[in-house]
C-alpha cells in the first residue's frame, strides 16, 4: 500500500504567488536569472541564490546558512505564510492543450525503504550526502519528487469533486502556463484520499531520485540522533507530487558523440552492420518511429538503424530498453564510451526540435555523430522498477517540470 500524509505547507501569500514561484534553477539562462533577481524581489530564486544580495558567489555550508536566512526573511516579510491545518494540495498545470492534475503530499521514507516507492535510476552517494546536508541546514524542501500511480477511480472522483470548487490560487506565469491550487484541509476528504491511496500497491518515482534518496538519508541520520524518535517526526516524510500514469509525458534524450573512436566513417559503418540493417536516408530530417529502431546523423546524412534481433539477446526488461541497446551495441563496444554519466565525449539533448539542434551541432563540427531514439514508455519504466533494475543515465525527459516555492515542506 502507498501511505500519503497531509502537511502544513509554507506557501506564498495569495497576492504574491505568481511572483514567488520559479522554474528549476538550471532552466534559467544567466541573463534570465539576473533579470529575475534584479527586478522581482519576491522570486523564490532569491532564497536559493542568497549571494545575490551581497553581490557575491557563495557555496557549500555558507550558502546553505544564507538560504535559511533568506527563507526566514520571506516568512517575516509575509511573502510566505504557513498553513494552520494539515492539508493535501491539489495542483493543476495547463499550457495549451496539455494539462495534468495531481496531489502534493508527504510520502513515507519507510515506503521508500520497503520498495513500496519504486525506483528506476541509480543515485550518486556524493550528491545524496550533499543534498541531505542542505536539507538539514535549511530545514525545508521546496522541490517535490514527481511520482506516478495507476489511474484510480476513487482518487479521480475526489479530485474532480474538489477541483469543482474555487481554487486557492489561480494564475498564469509569463511562460503561458496556468496554475491552479486547491488546499484540501477538510478531515473527511483527507481521510478519503488516504484510504484511496492505501489501495494502490506502489508509487513510481518519475523524476527526483536524488531528492528522495537524500530525504531517506536525512531521515536515517535524524533518527539516529534523536533519542526520542517516534516515527511521526516530519523528517520521516518527504514532499511529493503524485499524478496518474495517463498524465505523465515522457520524451527521449538523443545522444551526440564527439568522435568515432579512431575509426573512419567506412570502418564505423561496417562495425554497425553487425547489429543493424542500415539505410541511408540522405539529408532529409529523419526520426525513428518504433522501438529498437534508431536514427543516426553522420557526415551530413541521416541513416536508419534497424536492430538485427537474431544477433541481440533479450534477457530482461533492461535489455529491451532502447537506451541500453544503443549502449551495448554501439556506444560501448564501438565508440568506447563506458561511463555514460561522466564521459566528456558524449552529450545529450531533448526537446521537440532537438533533431534539428543535433544536426546543427554536428554540421558545425562540435560532434561527429548523433543518435535519435523513440521515447521510453511508462510501462517500460514500471517494468524496470518492478524488477529492481536501473536505466542508463538520460533515458527519459519527463514532464511536468514542477515549480519551486509553490508548496514548501518543513522538517
Amino acid at each position: 500500500m502507498a501511505f500519503i500524509k497531509p502537511f502544513k505547507a509554507v506557501r506564498p501569500t495569495e497576492d504574491k504567488a505568481p511572483f514567488v514561484v520559479s522554474r528549476s534553477y538550471q532552466e534559467y539562462s544567466g541573463k534570465e536569472l539576473n533579470a529575475s533577481l534584479r527586478f522581482n524581489p519576491f522570486s523564490f530564486l532569491h532564497i536559493i541564490n542568497p549571494g545575490f544580495k551581497f553581490e557575491k558567489k557563495v557555496s557549500g555550508s555558507e550558502r546553505f546558512k544564507l538560504v535559511r536566512n533568506r527563507y526566514l526573511e520571506f516568512l517575516e516579510d509575509d511573502v510566505l505564510m504557513k498553513d494552520a491545518a494539515d492539508s493535501f494540495y491539489i495542483y493543476q498545470i495547463a499550457k495549451g492543450s496539455n494539462s495534468c492534475c495531481g496531489l502534493f503530499c508527504g510520502t513515507s521514507v519507510e515506503d521508500y525503504e520497503n520498495d513500496h516507492i519504486k525506483k528506476h535510476e541509480a543515485t550518486l552517494t556524493r550528491r545524496e550526502k550533499l543534498f541531505a546536508n542542505y536539507l538539514k541546514t535549511v530545514g525545508f524542501n521546496a522541490e517535490p519528487v514527481l511520482m506516478t500511480y495507476p489511474s484510480n477511480r476513487k482518487v479521480a472522483q475526489i479530485i474532480q469533486q474538489e477541483t469543482a470548487k474555487n481554487p486557492t490560487y489561480y494564475f498564469t506565469t509569463t511562460d503561458k502556463v496556468t496554475h491552479k491550487l486547491w488546499a484540501v484541509s477538510e478531515p473527511s476528504i483527507r481521510n478519503s484520499l488516504q484510504e484511496a491511496f492505501a489501495e494502490i500497491p506502489s508509487l513510481y518515482i518519475a523524476d527526483g531520485h536524488h531528492r528522495s534518496a537524500s530525504s531517506y538519508r536525512l531521515a536515517k541520520d535524524s533518527k539516529a540522533q534523536n533519542a526520542k524518535h517516534t516515527g511521526k517526526e516530519p523528517y520521516n516524510y518527504f514532499m511529493s507530487y503524485l499524478i496518474p500514469e495517463s498524465e505523465i509525458k515522457i520524451y527521449e534524450f538523443n545522444r551526440m558523440v564527439t568522435d568515432l573512436n579512431g575509426l573512419s566513417k567506412e570502418e564505423f559503418l561496417i562495425r554497425l552492420d553487425e547489429y543493424y540493417r542500415i539505410e541511408n536516408k540522405g539529408n532529409i530530417l529523419y526520426k525513428p518511429a518504433k522501438k529498437h529502431h534508431f536514427s543516426m546523423y553522420l557526415d551530413g546524412e541521416f541513416y536508419s538503424l534497424y536492430l538485427r534481433k537474431k544477433v541481440y539477446q533479450f534477457s530482461d526488461a533492461l535489455s529491451e530498453l532502447d537506451t541500453q541497446i544503443l549502449f551495448k551495441t554501439v556506444l560501448d563496444p564501438i565508440l568506447g564510451i563506458q561511463d555514460l554519466r561522466n564521459d566528456k565525449r558524449i552529450e545529450y539533448g531533448y526537446g521537440k526540435h532537438n533533431v534539428i539542434k543535433m544536426k546543427d551541432e554536428i554540421d558545425k563540427g562540435s560532434f561527429k555523430v548523433g543518435f535519435g531514439l523513440v521515447p521510453i514508455t511508462i510501462e517500460e519504466i514500471k517494468a524496470i522498477a518492478d524488477a529492481g533494475l536501473v536505466m542508463p543515465p538520460k533515458s527519459t525527459y519527463i514532464e511536468p517540470k514542477l515549480r519551486s516555492g509553490l508548496t514548501i515542506y518543513e522538517f
